[in-house]
């Protein structure tokens, strides 16, 4: 199926995009997020599984279990802190 994944702020900066579209096999966040550490250099450093990353799905906040619908939109970016 055909993703639609972007990425915001030092992740962005990381891998070098702010979006790509890609066809996955992934079932969930998770397996898309290890689809792509399986990449290797700047993608597995970025999106490594010790560093804590946030994921949405269609613009809804969500955690690595979340199904991937066909045509989803789902972003990667660091934690937010306010201020």
């Amino acid at each position: 199926m055909s993703i639609h994944v972007r990425f915001f702020a030092a992740l962005r900066e990381a891998v070098g995009t702010a979006s790509l579209t890609l066809d996955t096999q992934a079932a969930t966040v998770g397996a898309l997020r290890d689809e792509l550490i399986a990449r290797g250099g700047v993608w597995a450093e970025a999106l490594a599984r010790g560093k804590s990353v946030r994921a949405s799905v269609n613009q809804t906040m969500t955690d690595d279990t979340a199904p991937l619908p066909p045509g989803a939109e789902v972003a990667f970016f660091p934690p937010v802190t306010g201020g």
